[in-house]
């Protein structure tokens, strides 16, 4: 499992902006995959989704503060700046992006061919957001996804298990799993992920979401 394998750890910064759901869990489990990664000699790739200062070079109606400058991941704020619980290591590499994906407008994908990479590990945050947008241009670039489902989070978990069932439905390289079986698989030991067999698996009406997010969370444990 671990050759060809790279961990991306999307945007662990240090914006406080947006209140998100089990963060404590999500830090927790990053810092365990981080751990796990360094020892099994994982390349470690971190992202800084970064807005220039003067608000040159924004998306269309971004949010501003009332000086006019970005309300969220400004440039020369301690806010871009990772998390220091998960902080790089010499050695590591920092991208840092000006939208959603790691891929957009950086220099990721040559980075990944360079290292001869062809699948990721996955956390971070948003997961209906920059995870999201992450996972779907890795796909169409030709890398396998390893999802860490329990090491993303959104700001409410209705968008971080919609953006879950998406993923598993349209993403056919993507294999989910939790933290505590990631860390069986990088031991070499036995471990349980969800690779979905077709396409749309986990298709849900809005009366049945609850049924489809209790059905991919029974797949990411072992049954007894």
């Amino acid at each position: 499992m671990r050759n060809h394998i790279a961990y991306l750890v999307i945007d662990m910064q240090q914006e406080d902006g947006f209140p998100l759901h089990d963060f404590a869990t999500v830090l927790d489990n990053c810092a365990a995959l981080i751990c796990a990664a360094r020892v099994a000699g994982i390349p470690l790739i971190y992202t800084r989704h970064i807005n220039n200062a003067d608000a040159s070079d924004l998306p269309p109606d971004e949010p501003l503060d009332r000086n006019g400058r970005p309300a969220s991941y400004c440039a020369a704020t301690r806010q871009v700046e990772i998390l220091p619980r998960l902080a790089p290591q010499a050695g590591d590499y920092v991208i840092d992006k000006p939208r959603y994906s790691a891929f957009h407008r950086t220099e990721l994908d040559a980075q990944l061919k360079g290292l001869g990479v062809n699948r990721l590990m996955i956390s971070g945050v948003l997961t209906d957001a920059c995870v999201l947008a992450t996972v779907f241009d890795a796909f169409a670039l030709g890398y396998r996804v390893d999802l860490i489902t329990d090491a993303c989070t959104s700001t409410t978990s209705a968008a971080h298990y919609s953006s879950l069932l998406i993923m598993a439905n349209w993403v056919y390289s993507i294999e989910l799993f939790n933290c505590e079986q990631y860390l069986h698989a990088l031991r070499g030991e036995a471990f349980t992920s969800c690779k979905p067999s077709a396409p749309d698996l986990f298709a849900h009406r809005p009366d049945t979401l609850f049924q489809a997010i209790a059905h991919l969370q029974s797949s990411l444990t072992p049954q007894e």
